[in-house]
Formats: C-alpha cells, sequence, structure tokens
C-alpha cells in the first residue's frame, strides 16, 4: 500500500545498512532500525592541517559545515558549547568536537540531525587518547589509524546498545512500581472513605478527637465534637453547632453598641479639630505671553531657503586621530594580577604555590581552572558584560586550556588571564575590513551613492550621532546628504533639520505619517540627481518587541538595499544589550521577504564618555552579533566620534 511505501522510503537506511540476518529478521516482524551512523570524522591541527579522516565512511558532506564551525564558533570563543547545529537547505548536520589542548589537535565528528548518537562523545574521547599516543609533529600521513578506528567504534557501539538495553529492562520495574503506587493510593482512597463513612454514622472517634483538638487549640473550654459530632451535612461539611458562639445574636448587639459609640467619638474629636481655608482656585489667564518659545529660524520645506547658517564646530574629527593607552594604566594592570597571586598563595600556602610555580603543572583539569574563572566571571560582570555572554566566554578559556601542560614559574591565575585576553582581543577585532571611504569610492566609480541606514532603540542618539558621520565625511570631501526616514516621532524632522542647516548639508524629507521606505528610495534618486556621494538614512527608534515598526524597517532594507546597516546602542547597556541585538537580527531575518535577508552590518556606540569603565557593552554586542564596533560616540559635539581602541578596552575589561 501506499502508506507502507512511505514507511519503507522513511526508513530506508534500516534496509541498507543493516547486516543481512538483522534486517531481514526486522522485515518480516515489520520493524525498521534506523542506523546511528557518523558521516564524518576529522582530526587536524589549530593551523588548519588535516590529519586523518575516517575513509571508510567515505560520505560526502553537503555544504560546508566544518569551515562554518571553525568560523562561526571555534573563532568566535564558543567553543565550550556542547554541539553545533548546521543547517543549510538540503543538509542538516549536528557536530561535535573535543580538543588536545598540550598537541594542538581537534576532533570533530559530524552525524545526521535528526540522529541522536549517544556514542559520539565516547568515541571522540576514545579517539583523542589512542590517536594522541602515535601523533609526531613531523608526520602528515597516518593511514594505519584506520584500523584503529574502527575497532573503537565497534566498542562505542556496542557500549551504547548497552546502555539502550538496560533502560529497556528497567521500564517494567518502573512500571511495576507506578502499579504498587496506585495500589497503595487506591488503598488510601479506600480508607479515607471508610473514614468519611464511620464519620458519618458516628461510630469513629478519631475525627471527634480531631476536632476537639482544633478546639482546644483555639483555646475554647468546651469541645466542639462533644455535641453534634455525628451532625453531618450533604457535601460532608461539618454542621458547628450554637453552642460555639459563631452567630451569638447578643454578642452581635454588643459589638454593635462598641461600635457606635466609637464612631461618637470620632466625630467629637472631628468637631474640636480647627477648619482648613479652602484652596482659592487658580485663575488661568486666557492671553498668552508675548515672549518667544520656537528659537529655530524658518525653514522651507525643501531645505533650501536663504537663511543665516549657523556655523558648526570646526576642528578636526577625533576618527583621524589615534588613541594613545597611557602607560600608567598598564602598570596598574601589572600589579593587579601580583595582588591576585598574593591572595592565591595565601589561601594555597607558599610551599605548594612556590612548588607549583617553580616545577609546573602536569596538565591543567576544571578543578584548577574554576577559581580563577569564576573571579575572571565576576570581573566581566562587574564591567557591564551579560552574564550569559561572560559565562560563555569562560567556557571557551576552559575548553582551550583543560589538558595543557602549565609552565615552570607560571601561574594558574596568569595563564587564564593571558588565554582571556587572547579570546577578547580575537572577539573585538573585525573578521572583515569595512573601510566605509574606500567603499564609498569604489560605489562612486560605479555611479551610484553610497547608503547608510542607522537602526537601535529609542532615544540612543541615532539622528546625533548621524550628523557627526556626516561631519567626518565632509572633512574627507565626500559629499553627503541626509534622509528624514523618521516619519513616526515628533520632531525628528525638524532635528535632523537643524544638523542639516548647521552642517550646510542637503536634506531629502517628505514630512510626517509617510512610508519610510519611499521616502528612502526617493531619497536615493535624489542623490542619484544632485550627485552626492552617500546618503544617511534616519530611521524611527524602536523596540525589539515592536513588530509592526521592526515590519517596516525590514521593509525599508528590503526595498533600498543599503550599503550598510549600522546598529545604533548606548554603552550604558548591561544584559539587555544581547536581547536588542538578537532580536533585532532575528526580526529583520524572518520578516524580510528576500530569502537572503539584510542583517546588521556594523555597531556605533554611543555615550561612551559616561561609563567610566563599564565598557563591557562593546563586547556584549559584538559576541552577540558578529558585527564590529565602527564607531564610537563620545561627547555632545560633531568631532566626538572615534574608532574602538581594541587594546584600550581588552585592558579596561581585565583591569
Amino acid at each position: 500500500s501506499i502508506f507502507h511505501f512511505f514507511f519503507f522510503r522513511f526508513n530506508r537506511f534500516a534496509f541498507f545498512f543493516s547486516s543481512s540476518s538483522d534486517s531481514s529478521r526486522n522485515f518480516d516482524r515489520g520493524i525498521y532500525l534506523e542506523p546511528e551512523m557518523l558521516e564524518q570524522l576529522l582530526i587536524f591541527t589549530r593551523g588548519g592541517l588535516i590529519l586523518w579522516t575516517c575513509k571508510e565512511l567515505g560520505n560526502a558532506l553537503r555544504g560546508s559545515p566544518i569551515d562554518t564551525l571553525i568560523r562561526s564558533c571555534l573563532l568566535e570563543e564558543r567553543s565550550g558549547a556542547a554541539s553545533f547545529n548546521y543547517d543549510v537547505p538540503g543538509a542538516a548536520y549536528t557536530l561535535k568536537w573535543t580538543f588536545h589542548n598540550d598537541l594542538g589537535l581537534v576532533f570533530v565528528a559530524v552525524y545526521q540531525k535528526i540522529l541522536h548518537l549517544l556514542y559520539v562523545d565516547e568515541l571522540l574521547s576514545m579517539v583523542k587518547q589512542e590517536f594522541s599516543e602515535i601523533y609526531d609533529p613531523k608526520r602528515t600521513v597516518y593511514n594505519e589509524f584506520d584500523n584503529v578506528f574502527q575497532q573503537l567504534r565497534k566498542e562505542a557501539e556496542a557500549r551504547a546498545e548497552e546502555m539502550k538495553k538496560s533502560k529497556q529492562v528497567s521500564k517494567p520495574v518502573n512500571h511495576n512500581l507506578g502499579k504498587k503506587q496506585g495500589q497503595v493510593q487506591k488503598g488510601i482512597m479506600d480508607g479515607g472513605n471508610q473514614k468519611k463513612s464511620g464519620a458519618e454514622s458516628g461510630n469513629d472517634s478519631g475525627d471527634g478527637d480531631k476536632v476537639n483538638s482544633r478546639a482546644m487549640e483555639n483555646g475554647n473550654g468546651r469541645s466542639k465534637g462533644s455535641k453534634g459530632n455525628g451532625v453531618v451535612q450533604a457535601n460532608g461539611k461539618e454542621n458547628r453547632s450554637s453552642d460555639s458562639g459563631a452567630f451569638d445574636v447578643n454578642k452581635l448587639q454588643k459589638l454593635r453598641a462598641k461600635g457606635g459609640k466609637k464612631t461618637d467619638t470620632i466625630v467629637k474629636d472631628s468637631k474640636a479639630e480647627p477648619t482648613k481655608k479652602a484652596k482659592k482656585n487658580r485663575v488661568w489667564d486666557d492671553s498668552p505671553k508675548e515672549s518667544k518659545l520656537d528659537f529655530t529660524d524658518p525653514m522651507c520645506e525643501n531645505a533650501n531657503g536663504n537663511t543665516a547658517v549657523v556655523e558648526a564646530v570646526q576642528g578636526e574629527s577625533m576618527m583621524d586621530k589615534e588613541e594613545i593607552v597611557s602607560s600608567d594604566s598598564e602598570t596598574e594592570e601589572d600589579e593587579e594580577p601580583g595582588k591576585d597571586s598574593k591572595v592565591e598563595a595565601k589561601k594555597k600556602g607558599w610551599f605548594s604555590s612556590m612548588f607549583q610555580s617553580i616545577a609546573g603543572k602536569a596538565n591543567l583539569d576544571k578543578a584548577d581552572l574554576e577559581p580563577a574563572l569564576k573571579a575572571l566571571k565576576d570581573r566581566l560582570m562587574t564591567k557591564n558584560v551579560a552574564e550569559e555572554i561572560a559565562e560563555k566566554l569562560c567556557e571557551s578559556v576552559a575548553a582551550s586550556l583543560e589538558g595543557k601542560k602549565l609552565g615552570s614559574f607560571t601561574r594558574i591565575s596568569s595563564t587564564v588571564q593571558a588565554a582571556m585576553e587572547e579570546a577578547l582581543v580575537r572577539i573585538l577585532t573585525p573578521k572583515r575590513s569595512i573601510d566605509i571611504l574606500r567603499d564609498v569610492h569604489a560605489a562612486k566609480e560605479q555611479g551610484k551613492p553610497y547608503v547608510v541606514v542607522f537602526v537601535g532603540v529609542n532615544g540612543v542618539g541615532k539622528s546625533t550621532n548621524l550628523a557627526k558621520v556626516a561631519y567626518w565625511l565632509q572633512q574627507h570631501k565626500v559629499n553627503v546628504m541626509m534622509a528624514a526616514c523618521d516619519t513616526f516621532r515628533s520632531g525628528a524632522v525638524e532635528q535632523l533639520r537643524t544638523h542639516a542647516r548647521r552642517l550646510q548639508i542637503p536634506i531629502f524629507e517628505k514630512g510626517y505619517e509617510k512610508d519610510p521606505a519611499i521616502v528612502a528610495k526617493e531619497a536615493i534618486q535624489e542623490a542619484n540627481r544632485n550627485g552626492s556621494d552617500v546618503v544617511l538614512v534616519d530611521t524611527a527608534g524602536r523596540m525589539q518587541d515592536n513588530e509592526p515598526l521592526m515590519r517596516a524597517l525590514s521593509k525599508l532594507i528590503y526595498v533600498n538595499s543599503p550599503d550598510l546597516i549600522l546598529f545604533v546602542g548606548e554603552a550604558l547597556v548591561g544584559n539587555d544589550a544581547v536581547d536588542q541585538l538578537s532580536k533585532f537580527n532575528q526580526k529583520l531575518g524572518d520578516l524580510s521577504p528576500s530569502p537572503n535577508p539584510r542583517l546588521i552590518d556594523g555597531i556605533l556606540l554611543t555615550k561612551f564618555d559616561t561609563i567610566d569603565d563599564k565598557v563591557g557593552a562593546a563586547l556584549s554586542m559584538v559576541y552577540i552579533s558578529g558585527a564590529p564596533v565602527m564607531f564610537v560616540g563620545c561627547g555632545q559635539s560633531y568631532t566626538d566620534l572615534k574608532k574602538l581602541n581594541v587594546k584600550s578596552i581588552v585592558k579596561t575589561l581585565l583591569k
């Protein structure tokens, strides 16, 4: 039948890869077992040299799962994760890995995502142990390892089968226990019903004892259950007698009399109080004052009016100045690890710490790294790094150091800090070169303007920093035009118009309540006509959970295909940076009609001059999005825009 045909096609792996006897036996019984097979297993060095692959498997992997794992996981300090899922059209793999940090080797296993292979972790550890014994840095071919791997694989599969059988055997025991528990519960319920019936007949004295004890606890001398213990309502609740005093009419009248007296006294007291003066009504003057409230100069709609231009702040933008890290901060930072090591020496004892630093430790394990990593995690969190990011970084550093040999005259804390410093520099350093000036000239040669879209949440300073970027581009002889696509917030167009007038830059605007995607499209067309080199598109601030506004932003990006999408974020945010950037990227991808949606290309950090040493937002944003920090806003004037100094940020984070 059709059902059996599709059922056979879905479980075709069992027919091809099972042994002949097992497959025929399962086929006769109508049971198809999907084999738990690896797609590939590779061993390569940290430098990228492949030493061995399993020729027995020989499966050609679709796409490039290994390259993606290296780029997006191992190089991004996410190696502390348990696994990595690779999803592309036509292929879905799960990758697991382990390191031999002392030898610098990486072991990666690839299998279908739909399968749940129980033996992969154990197989990787066995392969790691066996291969490390025969590894020679001078060798590049290990053909003899094929037979060893085949034996290791059989052992791992056999252990996995034994684990499955033991679980299946243990299931009936649990079932019997469940039956026994059900019987016990049934017996309890039966006993409860018997007690209930006994209470109704008045033969059970236990219920009366309980009622008497409650009465004694309430402080009443008489027992509530002594008279009327056998009187029961239809719903099973006890009907207490009038002796309990719950509805005593005499007591109720006394309480009313007492309440009346209290109210009388309150009235007398209120009469004795002095009378307060009545508040006079405020008189509003209908005629407004003649003082000028709007201090902005009149400007026509096309921003071409001949009005007095207020000159912008003159000076060189900080983008073109090299920031020099002071040596004082370096000496302070060098002293602090010494303090930490002194505290650690006091805890461990001077003899043990001295012996360890001189002789060195054989291999580092998790127990050795945990104290130093915990201190580093707390330090990162105090610098405003999101907790999730700090934890993942520490896990990645632990994975890169576990099993590594500690050298002589080195401490664990200094080794961990050096590894963390390398990881932070690797994360904050851009993976690809984004040179805006070079890209602007390349777009100019092609006869089209370079389009930059500024996006972000409310109140982070998109319009102000857009003007700073425009001022920096002006200093490099680039013709800039602004596009007022924030048609949602009141005053947004006027704010951008003021910046354009001060910088003497043309602005394209269409007012409010217009489609920002159409406004941006017309602005780009206008830039083509008047020969502008760059179009800076200002958008409305929106929260990451506001789906209508996120849909409008996705439409703007899809319709206009900008060259650069800059996310403008505050340096003040902590854990919210992860939520903002991840959801912005997620919404831009989910709501875009394009099969290859555009995501955030770069980050502009604002209010960087207000955070002192709390610079962790830069790390959180870069880690969660993979986009580099391209600009840093550090003041209120047009010149206060600079590049991110990676070394300075790393030193501040570890200070």
